[in-house]
């Protein structure tokens, strides 16, 4: 294939299942705009929409609080945490220490607790066996290390929402700013099996209290026991500027640098691992995502790509951090950067048949 940008976006050949209109207009500025006018905030009656979630949530209280949020100290979370407040919500504040909290992010987690009084639970996981698994991510091949990471948070947090009788979690997964998303850049969350199966291959150690969750334990929580995620920020028009204004205006929170840099391990595997071994800039993806929703222009965009991710001192210092927490020498890591990728579908996986059914559930979940 021949090297292809979007007019409209940033988003280019790199991900090898783009395609694009007669006008150079790629298909995810197209699934953008498809998934914006499904959300809430799209909808005539938005109002109404969110006055009834609120209720909902009110109404299926039964103890303490109403909702459950996980507070990571970036943008996302702490604005769902500032509108839970702003909506009379009564949420409790779950925060998941995987051990790579940057020391921003931990300051904002306590501003944020201070200001909208909120009650805090931090979730400590096992840092031996956590690191264990990481490092089985790495030895897989596999270019979704932060699966370990993002699926640990999810069940975490259905887990806590059981044993406080908490029937919401408010998400911080949102549209406006997270809809593009190539396939082959990332794998599926609640893929389970594939997690067991690089761990059972590579890890030296079982998994015992490292939280886990399956698609189907998911299905029955909502459709069964009546506990679920909901992308609160799908029912409010949402900007991650003024939503960043706001936080430091309100809060006294500050910004981190880049998405989801609030985990020192993530801006290390965006900024590096996954450009150097990979191909992929995750920047693009987010950047595309901002011009869709009005924020940036693609000229700053384009410029903004130009920089390079790390700065050299920023890179080495981070580099010798990492390999040192996570046990590899540099000899080691070097290896792993020049070995070639391997598809999680080279391990077992049932991601494709959980895929099509979350394809059918987003078409109905605001209904």
């Amino acid at each position: 294939m021949h090297y292809q940008i979007c007019v409209r976006c940033v988003m280019d050949t790199t991900d090898a299942e783009i395609s694009f209109d007669e006008s150079g207009v790629c298909s995810h500025c197209k699934s953008h705009e498809a998934r914006v006018a499904q959300a809430p905030f799209s909808q005539s009656d938005a109002g109404e929409k969110l006055a009834a979630l609120v209720a909902r949530i009110k109404a299926r209280a039964k103890g303490e609080y109403d909702c459950i949020i996980g507070l990571s100290g970036g943008v996302d979370s702490s604005y769902v945490a500032y509108q839970a407040i702003q909506l009379g919500l009564k949420p409790l504040a779950v925060h998941f220490d995987n051990g790579w909290n940057s020391e921003l992010a931990v300051k904002n987690i306590e501003r944020m607790v201070k200001k909208l009084n909120l009650d805090l639970i931090t979730y400590v996981i096992d840092w031996e066996e956590f690191r264990d698994i990481q490092r089985s991510f790495f030895k897989a091949n596999v270019i979704d290390i932060e699966m370990v990471t993002d699926h640990a948070i999810f069940a975490a947090l259905f887990k806590l929402a059981k044993q406080h009788k908490i029937r919401y979690i408010l998400s911080g997964t949102n549209v406006a700013t997270e809809s593009i998303m190539p396939k082959a850049w990332q794998h599926f969350k609640f893929d389970l099996l594939n997690l067991m199966a690089i761990q059972k291959k590579f890890g030296q150690l079982k998994v015992r209290s490292y939280p886990t969750i399956s698609i189907w334990h998911m299905a029955w929580n909502k459709y069964m026991s009546g506990f679920q995620s909901v992308p609160i920020l799908n029912y409010l028009p949402y900007k991650k500027e003024e939503a960043i204004a706001t936080l430091k205006a309100e809060l006294g929170w500050e910004y981190y640098g880049g998405k989801h840099y609030e985990s020192l391990f993530t801006k290390y595997y965006q900024a590096h691992i996954l450009p150097k071994k990979f191909g992929v800039d995750k920047r693009k993806v987010h950047l595309s995502d901002l011009i869709m929703n009005g924020e940036v222009t693609r000229e700053l965009a384009l410029k903004e790509l130009e920089k390079p991710p790390y700065t050299e001192s920023a890179l080495a210092s981070d580099r010798e951090y990492i390999c040192k927490k996570l046990g590899f020498s540099q000899v080691e890591h070097d290896a792993y950067l020049n070995a070639s990728a391997v598809s999680h579908f080279d391990y077992p996986s049932y991601a494709k048949i959980a895929m099509a059914l979350v394809k059918i559930y987003r078409k109905v979940q605001y209904n």
